[in-house]
């Protein structure tokens, strides 16, 4: 093959585990792989991402990537370093978010390429007609409960305790390495470092039934430098879907990360060669108040999963904050980006009757209860410091239908940093 996987994934850190033999399978021809997905929600989230960057970088060296949607195993759940049972899910939510997670891969892979086009498979396909009693009797019988027990993931839940039904998850995940390696000639599976010991059931699997050889990969689980977990804010997950997680929410992710992380993450999560990373580096060293690197990072990952359109408003609402943006540009954003921008900020309600009854800026801040007072209110008028929707206006200022934004707001600010929203209802 003309790039050397293994190396490419080396320099970005990306390599956790890595069977024997799996380097020199990769060079010798073009080899299917896959990532396997479970569709506990309808969104993937950031920590998904690694995995899905690996099957990139996958088929970009020339082979052949393999996306499962676990809409079986999902119905179960993996055990793997988890404190508790999951919550299961129904068959049709199941369906439901393996359509939304397809949608997603698609920003990501190359489904259309003859030669090595992405594929997303389902498992439920292969094992909703499967017989309990033919699978403990075809595949159960080749892998021993001695076996299962020496993994990681199973044996940290035997203080707490662990049902058949997760501890039998292997058994279904090294199932579809074996399907795979039958109907797709796919030998190898990739995933996060919590995923070996399921990985290596579906090698041995594999080596018992078929007398085939199957190989491994997995990737670090990233975390924070200060070793708190990645992809998690004060709100839960970073999600892929932009009404889980707005576009400007996901670009100040990035953007607000640490040096030493987004050091780690600019390898990890975009495509820049290790030439223009260096670049970078060297930029930001020289001025990291600028935030060379970070803004890199944000920019190809926001662009990468939302478009060009939604970066360009994610700069646009970050400027907001900083005094740069206009009216034009504020007036631009739709109410769930201005409402990402402003949380946290004062916010207060009037009716759209009440602007038309008494359109005084000094009366309707006094009926909200935006200022102590009235006096207060004049005070900062004649000193210059009131804005409306980033124009600063004067002593005797009236609102009308045209100072409400398309998001239904009117933005007031006193001074520099202090903001205060005002949504208009009908």
């Amino acid at each position: 093959m003309d790039t050397n996987l293994v190396q490419e994934l080396k320099w970005r850190g990306m390599i956790h585990d890595i069977m024997p033999g799996t380097e020199e399978q990769l060079n010798k021809e073009m080899t299917t792989a896959y990532v396997g997905i479970d569709p506990t929600a309808d969104s993937l989230h950031i920590g998904h991402l690694v995995s899905i960057m690996l099957l990139k970088h996958l088929q970009m060296a020339g082979h052949k990537p393999l996306a499962v949607v676990g809409g079986a195993t999902g119905m179960i759940g993996d055990p793997s370093f988890k404190a508790q049972e999951r919550k299961l899910l129904t068959v049709e939510e199941i369906q439901h978010n393996v359509q939304c997670i397809r949608h997603q891969l698609e920003r990501f892979l190359d489904f259309d390429n003859a030669v090595n086009g992405a594929e997303i498979c389902n498992n439920y396909d292969w094992m909703k007609d499967y017989l309990f009693l033919d699978f403990i009797r075809d595949v159960g019988k080749h892998i021993t409960v001695n076996y299962m027990m020496t993994k990681d993931s199973v044996k940290k839940r035997m203080e707490t305790g662990i049902s058949f039904t997760e501890f039998s998850y292997q058994l279904l995940q090294g199932y579809d390495f074996l399907v795979l390696y039958r109907t797709k000639g796919c030998k190898l599976q990739m995933g996060g470092s919590d995923q070996w010991g399921n990985i290596t059931t579906g090698t041995e699997l594999i080596r018992r039934m078929e007398g085939g050889e199957a190989f491994a990969l997995t990737c670090p689980l990233i975390t924070k430098a200060d070793g708190t977990k990645f992809g998690k804010t004060e709100g839960g997950n970073v999600w892929l879907d932009p009404e889980k997680t707005s576009p400007y929410k996901f670009y100040q992710f990035w953007l607000n990360c640490s040096d030493v992380d987004t050091a780690r993450y600019i390898r990890i999560f975009t495509l820049f060669s290790k030439e223009e990373i260096e670049v970078l580096e060297k930029q930001h060293a020289e001025a990291p108040e600028q935030r060379i690197l970070q803004k890199a990072l944000a920019k190809d990952i926001t662009v990468r999963v939302h478009g060009e359109e939604a970066y360009n408003t994610a700069i646009a609402a970050s400027e907001l904050l900083f005094g740069k943006a206009t009216t034009e540009q504020l007036n631009a954003l739709d109410r769930a980006t201005l409402l990402s921008v402003f949380e946290g900020v004062p916010q207060y309600t009037i009716s759209r009757a009440a602007i038309e009854a008494n359109p005084s800026l000094v009366d309707l801040a006094a009926e909200v209860g935006m200022f102590a007072s009235k006096g207060e209110i004049r005070r900062e008028l004649k000193q210059n410091s009131i804005s409306v929707n980033k124009q600063k206006v004067a002593e005797g200022c009236t609102l009308s239908a045209a100072d409400i934004l398309a998001s239904g707001c009117i933005l007031v600010q006193k001074g520099k940093k202090n903001y205060y929203l005002v949504n208009v209802t009908e």
